[in-house]
């Protein structure tokens, strides 16, 4: 079971811990906490258990504080973060009394974090925090959406993605095209977000032919905080700078008629994109998780697990790794995946090519027989999908309450 500890309730769901942004459960201004100070937004975990019955506890802090706390249990404070904002003392906002347990060993602070931002600089600012505020390193734990938690003291990975696609995507059936396996169309690449990795990819993969009788798309009019030197691509070293300033003057791209608002809701599925492709090339949010060697997956992954395509990502080194761990089936037997090995950025996007470049050269017979070999891992991945989460959630409140 989770004990969480919040400051408030309303309407019987919890308020952020932290948050000053005035607003109520459903409505619009809900979902507005992470554009506001200090950034914190409603607990993701407590969604996940309703859906998949895991048990937990809400107590509010006034209630712990005012009585004897039950000494047998560990009390959990969680902070999410909506983004992470190194100029915030986030220890310095959490209420006095609550400090105070925190101290006294009865209450362990859960900061929590779905995105992938390299987690030893994060957990060097919270250390660094816990030393400002008098509270020892090991009164909190850090749950990241990036694997290389796993390897930092105090942290833990999590896949909150893989949760939040099954909530928010819950009420679309899974679709699979049965009978005939022939398609119209090689490949399918979304893009909703300009970043200039991302660029590079496509702009090279239209320009070496490779998604010729594709499906793709790239919404130059959508931009991320993201600096043409910061790309870890090496554009030069495949003499693509004229091509990549040319290809966003041309943008954006489009493969339907569905909104930028659209493309980001998560609880619709195009399937007539999926039904007429033999395979999605994934874009996933990160290239190479801000050095920090891990990797990261979210919805873009998932809704191919979920939906029944195969894919190959072009993300960081161990994506493909990630998944397996979590009981997914990767296409090994018909998709040299030998790429999620390699850890140099500009070398892996070549062995990506690589094998997109194999998979475009068969034959429409061919790409029917190759299709038709993924379809015992496509059954395996969607069933696993469609699985309850309980498992998932019962091993993060052991590593959070009585391990690493």
């Amino acid at each position: 079971m989770f004990n969480f500890v919040v400051d408030r309730l309303i309407k019987g769901r919890p308020y952020p811990n932290l948050a000053l942004h005035p607003a109520e459960p459903y409505t619009p201004a809900w979902r507005e906490f992470g554009s506001h100070y200090p950034n914190t937004v409603p607990v993701e975990l407590i969604n996940h258990c309703d859906l998949h019955c895991y048990p937990y506890c809400i107590t509010q802090t006034a209630e712990l504080s005012r009585r004897d706390q039950n000494k047998s249990l560990l009390y959990l404070y969680p902070v999410q973060f909506g983004w992470f904002d190194y100029s915030i003392d986030y220890i310095e906002l959490i209420p006095a009394a609550v400090k105070e347990l925190v101290r006294a060993g009865q209450i362990r602070i859960l900061f929590y974090y779905h995105e992938g931002d390299n987690p030893n600089i994060i957990k060097q600012r919270l250390d660094y925090l816990c030393e400002q505020n008098k509270i020892a390193k090991n009164s909190y734990r850090f749950v990241s959406g990036n694997t290389a938690a796993d390897a930092i003291e105090n942290s833990i990975h999590f896949n909150d993605h893989e949760l939040l696609y099954y909530l928010r995507n819950k009420n679309c059936e899974k679709f699979f095209k049965t009978g005939a396996l022939r398609r119209e169309l090689r490949f399918l690449c979304l893009t909703r977000t300009h970043k200039w990795w991302r660029a590079t990819v496509v702009t090279d993969l239209v320009r070496t032919g490779l998604l010729d009788g594709s499906l793709w798309s790239y919404n130059t009019q959508i931009t991320a905080d993201d600096r043409y030197d910061d790309n870890p691509i090496e554009v030069d070293t495949l003499a693509l700078r004229d091509d990549l300033t040319t290809f966003i003057n041309a943008g954006p791209y489009r493969c339907d008629d569905l909104s930028a608002q659209a493309h980001n809701d998560h609880s619709l599925h195009s399937a007539e994109l999926f039904d007429s492709t033999y395979c999605s090339i994934i874009l996933e949010t990160l290239f190479d998780c801000d050095g920090s060697g891990g990797a990261f997956l979210t919805e873009k992954t998932f809704k191919c697990l979920k939906h029944g395509h195969p894919f190959i990502i072009v993300g960081a080194a161990g994506s493909l790794a990630a998944l397996r761990s979590l009981g997914y089936r990767t296409f090994d037997h018909v998709i040299d995946n030998s790429y999620d090995l390699i850890r140099d950025n500009t070398l892996r996007y070549l062995a990506v090519r690589s094998t997109i470049a194999q998979i475009a050269a068969l034959s429409p017979t061919e790409l029917d027989e190759w299709l038709a070999a993924c379809q015992a891992d496509l059954e395996h991945n969607s069933r696993l999908f469609l699985a309850s989460k309980w498992d998932r959630l019962n091993i993060l409140q052991e590593r959070l309450n009585h391990g690493k």
